[in-house]
């Protein structure tokens, strides 16, 4: 039997809400389960919490800084606490959009080309030095993104170079760096990857959004989005796909279920967007529907998840 569960949840960044709301259907999935467990909101005093409520396994449901970033994982690390996700150093490499693109372009692995802005550069030199530096290497229509944000947070897209200055600037909101990366037209599909030493690849989930983008509203909002599994792809291109999200994984040493986001254009050539380690566990949520689509209700998702967790320690 397991310890004490605390399920981590709510903290301060700004996918609280969201986090809340993973959170909920975690801890009422694990009562259902029958297990011991309590609904902890992470603030400033974590660590007090975590030693009143005697909690001897975390389930981490915080999305966003200070959740996915490897700082509560580190914490945990040093009370001894086991917890479900990837380590530190993963949760921090994968929470950074560039660095984990970095990473892709070193393991040969497809991602939509970018460069790198900076909000120093960009108030210096002004819009035509970036504009300089894209050249040859991405052109419009692009993607601008806040690197270290999650659920579209900080993302715009710009298909006109006017529209470039208010997308940076609404990147430079939540740090000094923004990512401008190629814009892929084609179909977003995503792939849950499950697995400690030997990762394997959920049945794929083709997304289609009611407003034509998967923004923070698409996501979270009922029948905004439509999830289509299998997806609407030739079984080799699925299969590819599938391949690709379980390279990932094992590239950056992952752990517990992670999502990788795909756009597959229209020669159905895949390119890897970005990695979630700690994926939303909503009603309306990529992973559950794919375990389901598996076989696997949400219930017992959630449970083998805190038992690998607990197995890894």
């Amino acid at each position: 039997m397991l310890p004490r569960i605390g399920v981590l949840m709510g903290g301060k960044s700004a996918e609280r809400e969201v986090s809340l709301r993973t959170g909920q259907a975690v801890y009422n999935a694990l009562l259902q389960k029958g297990y011991d467990a309590v609904q902890i909101d992470v603030d400033d005093h974590i660590v007090d919490s975590l030693r009143k409520e005697r909690v001897g396994l975390a389930f981490i449901a915080l999305h966003g800084p200070g959740g996915e970033d490897g700082t509560i994982q580190g914490l945990l690390e040093i009370l001894g606490i086991p917890y479900t996700g990837p380590g530190v150093l993963p949760s921090a490499i994968c929470m950074d959009k560039i660095t984990t693109k970095k990473i892709l372009v070193y393991e040969g692995l497809p991602t939509p080309r970018f460069i790198i802005a900076k909000r120093r550069e960009y108030q210096e030199k002004g819009l035509s030095n970036i504009l300089l530096r894209m050249q040859g290497i991405v052109s419009l229509p692009v993607v601008v993104k806040a690197p270290r944000q999650g659920s579209t947070i900080g993302v715009t897209f710009v298909r006109q170079q006017a529209e470039l200055p208010v997308a940076l600037e609404e990147a430079f909101k939540y740090g000094a760096e923004a990512l401008i990366e190629e814009m892929i037209d084609g179909i977003e599909v995503t792939a849950a990857v499950m697995g400690n030493g030997q990762p394997v690849a959920l049945p794929l989930i083709e997304i289609v959004s009611k407003t034509g983008v998967y923004d923070y509203q698409a996501k979270y909002t009922v029948g905004m989005s439509e999830h289509i599994i299998p997806p609407r792809l030739p079984e080799d291109v699925q299969q590819r796909i599938k391949h690709l999200a379980e390279s990932v994984y094992a590239a950056l040493d992952c752990r517990g279920v992670v999502r990788v986001d795909f756009m597959v254009n229209k020669d159905n050539r895949p390119y890897i967007l970005e990695v979630n380690t700690i994926p939303g566990m909503t009603e309306t949520s990529l992973v559950p529907d794919a375990a389901r689509a598996a076989g696997m209700e949400f219930a017992d998702l959630v449970e083998k998840l805190a038992i690998s967790a607990w197995e890894n320690k």
